[in-house]
């Protein structure tokens, strides 16, 4: 595996940039960042709808919810790849295709882990936001999302991790990110395919090892500062 990686690191790292499309590593979490950040208005407004009073509001955002976490997300893939060039009226790049299914996907993740941290913050929040004579949007906006959103960081950063991991099926519409750059290695190589992809397998453990200890520092800081904090 050593010979594999020191012959092909450029191409895991970087695809066939400059030469072609960014890709390998680097696309890989580029993508998932991207899609996260896109995800995450998204997660806010369906999280919003979630908790909401209103039936015309919270009926749509429980369907979208629900729908997309009932479904694997290869469907919603395959969904973007067919359905997004029908209504633009044009072909559509794989990476395009991949963070619009991510980013509807991701939101509706997102979403249950705003949720769960809004409901979990003390209804006196609220009711002390509302007798300063805040609006109930001003009350979410300046004092319960702020506090929800922070202390759901960890778990959203979690998110991020499950986000690189499910990158890896952009190899089924081309996207050129770690395992596609892995499959051309693959293919090049052609007699050594269990030690080509245990080299990708041990890539993405490595990888979300490095990101779940940094989430791990992040919760641990985060706890240091609440006494300070109260």
């Amino acid at each position: 595996m050593l010979e594999i990686l020191s012959d092909n690191w450029l191409l895991l790292l970087v695809g066939q940039w400059p030469n072609g499309p960014m890709g390998g590593l680097i696309a890989t979490i580029g993508l998932a960042l991207i899609s996260l950040a896109l995800a995450f208005p998204l997660g806010v407004l369906l999280a919003l709808g979630r908790i909401s009073s209103h039936k015309i509001l919270y009926w749509p955002a429980t369907a979208v919810v629900y729908l997309v976490r009932g479904l694997p997300l290869i469907m919603f893939i395959f969904w973007a790849y067919f359905f997004l060039p029908l209504v633009i009226g044009t072909s559509v790049s794989g990476v395009t295709t991949m963070a619009a299914a991510l980013i509807l996907y991701e939101g509706a993740y997102l979403s249950e882990i705003i949720r769960s941290g809004i409901q979990a913050l003390p209804a006196g929040q609220m009711e002390a936001g509302r007798s300063l004579g805040l609006s109930h949007m001003q009350t979410m906006r300046k004092i319960v999302l702020p506090q929800a959103l922070y202390n759901t960081l960890p778990s959203m950063l979690s998110q991020f991790i499950s986000t690189v991991k499910e990158t890896s099926l952009g190899f089924v519409i081309s996207v050129h990110e770690l395992t596609f750059a892995a499959a051309q290695v693959n293919n090049m190589l052609l007699t050594k395919p269990f030690e080509v992809f245990a080299l990708l397998a041990l890539t993405y453990f490595v990888l979300n090892l490095i990101l779940t200890g940094a989430v791990k520092l992040v919760e641990i800081r985060m706890n240091g500062s609440r006494p300070a904090a109260a």
